[in-house]
């Protein structure tokens, strides 16, 4: 398949970010740009390599995986994953296995926000004591 997309760079930026679910608006907020200047990078043929290492660090990819990405290869893997995939686990997939309880994170960031709430209350509540000793010694 040798199209002029093929080393599209920016169609590349574009179609991994659809498929990790972004939006220009997120990438750009991630790179801290515009989500115009989004806009301009998919629709260039080339990138420096700079702003490609960037742009594969936002993307939580590498910039090899965006020079040699291809509609296939993404096809292939998928299709090989979910072939290959077993309940038991098998050389493919063996071990990959969250390495945390998606529920204690949920704890964790609920407890980090109740301290948050806590502080934020007691500094509320040295507002209107200090208030209070204002008013009453008028």
């Amino acid at each position: 398949m040798d199209t002029p997309t093929k080393n599209h760079i920016g169609r590349k930026i574009s179609r991994i970010r659809e498929l990790r679910d972004m939006k220009q608006e997120a990438l750009a907020a991630a790179l801290g740009i515009s989500q115009q200047a989004v806009s301009n990078i998919e629709n260039s043929e080339t990138i420096e390599e700079e702003k490609l290492h960037e742009i594969a660090k936002a993307l939580g990819v590498t910039s090899n995986a965006i020079k040699n990405f291809s509609e296939e290869s993404v096809i292939n893997y998928f299709n090989n994953f979910y072939d290959n995939s077993s309940s038991q686990g098998n050389s493919f997939n063996q071990g990959m296995f969250a390495t945390f309880n998606p529920l204690d994170k949920v704890i964790e960031l609920f407890e980090e926000n109740k301290k948050l709430y806590e502080r934020l209350l007691q500094a509320e509540k040295d507002k209107v004591a200090y208030l209070e000793r204002l008013v009453g010694n008028k």
